[in-house]
């Protein structure tokens, strides 16, 4: 027995000096996800295409309004206000991704502030003294600048198309101008932009950071869902944030019949990022938020985070599709139903900034004001 325990004591060292002495080995760490082929698929199959398609929209946008402002006539304004509704649309697909350019340009502040000030555009008419570049004149120009110009100015096509004619008509042939212009000049901007360089520098940034692709377009893409589709489009005019509610406020105010096509758009598009869904593709997924989660295996209360969310964006959906055409008259008949409507935005705002932020490990980056 001696014996034997001096052959284990001694075998007992041994292993204990070679431990000493070797290095100290890790298990190896499970795969990490990969963010990089995140951010291709973002790029190449989302963000681009959609920039692309938004541009492209608003070449055919000066096109028609050169025909009208040439021939101001009820057919000429139907057709320019038939591509001022596509190109609108178009921009709910690229609005969220305000990052390098379209974040130093102002892109989606200078494309969709609303409500119009009109007491300043009528300035502008009158005087021709503007600069669109100028952070005060955010709220003059974009697509809501050209609902007023197109729907506003009177309560008849005919009307409206009058006030354009002749030598009278010729301050507002050229603001109506300069206001597209200046829609196509970003546009162009923002899309050779991320043709030429910018994809690039944004797939290749692919770390763990404040200061990293992934996690400013995450925070981006939080805030465009807070503040512009749940708060803009929904809680404002419905009176949330104030007092009372304020249907003035409403996206596309004097066409009308917009404002809940637009909400859709924006809600189908950030879905579609959310989800990884290739830009007008409908079932097409590549890497992305939802496949990031469900590869951390991120559960809440017992179900994937990721089914939460889309499940949520489908709750929204079916709230939204409820509602008036028109949100003015929504508001005024039955405000009860918007208010519902952003109970269900809101709700996913909870999924997305705080634990789908949490999973992913990604510190948001903005000042929140309001409260949620």
């Amino acid at each position: 027995m001696k014996h034997l325990f001096l052959i284990l004591s001694t075998l007992v060292i041994v292993w204990s000096c070679s431990t000493d002495d070797d290095p100290q080995t890790q298990e190896e760490p499970s795969a990490s996800f990969n963010r990089q082929a995140m951010l291709v698929n973002w790029a190449d199959k989302i963000i681009v295409p959609a920039y692309r398609d938004f541009q492209q929209s608003t070449n055919e946008l000066q096109r028609r309004t050169v025909e009208f402002t040439a021939t101001p006539n009820e057919v000429n304004l139907a057709t320019l206000r038939n591509q001022w509704i596509t190109s609108y649309r178009a921009f709910q697909k690229v609005s969220m991704f305000e990052i390098g350019r379209a974040e130093q340009l102002r892109f989606r502040d200078r494309m969709n502030t609303y409500p119009v000030n009109v007491a300043e555009v009528e300035n502008f008419i009158t005087t021709g003294d503007y600069n669109f570049e100028l952070p005060s004149t955010n709220d003059a120009q974009g697509f809501p600048a050209m609902d007023y110009l197109l729907n506003g100015l009177a309560p008849t096509d005919a009307e409206i198309a009058n006030i354009y004619f002749g030598n009278n008509g010729l301050a507002h042939k050229a603001y109506l101008e300069a206001v597209v212009e200046s829609i196509h000049v970003l546009a162009t901007d923002v899309y050779n932009n991320w043709e030429t360089s910018f994809r690039d520098d944004f797939v290749a940034n692919n770390g763990s950071s404040a200061s990293a692709s992934v996690d400013k377009l995450t925070n981006d893409f939080i805030f465009y869902f807070e503040k512009s589709l749940r708060a803009g489009k929904i809680g404002i005019p419905a009176g949330v944030f104030s007092n009372e509610p304020l249907p003035q406020n409403v996206e596309g105010l004097y066409y009308g019949y917009l404002s809940k096509i637009l909400a859709l758009d924006a809600l189908d598009a950030a879905e579609g990022f959310f989800r990884g869904r290739t830009n007008n593709s409908g079932n097409v997924y590549g890497e992305s938020f939802e496949t990031y989660l469900d590869f951390l295996n991120t559960i809440k209360n017992g179900a994937d985070l990721s089914d939460l969310i889309i499940a949520q964006f489908e709750e929204a959906r079916v709230a939204i599709e409820l509602l008036n055409t028109d949100f003015t008259e929504q508001i005024t008949t039955d405000n009860t139903a918007m208010l519902n409507a952003y109970d269900e935005l809101q709700r996913n705002v909870i999924l997305l900034k705080v634990d789908m932020l949490q999973a992913l490990s990604i510190d948001v980056d903005y000042v929140d004001t309001d409260g949620d």
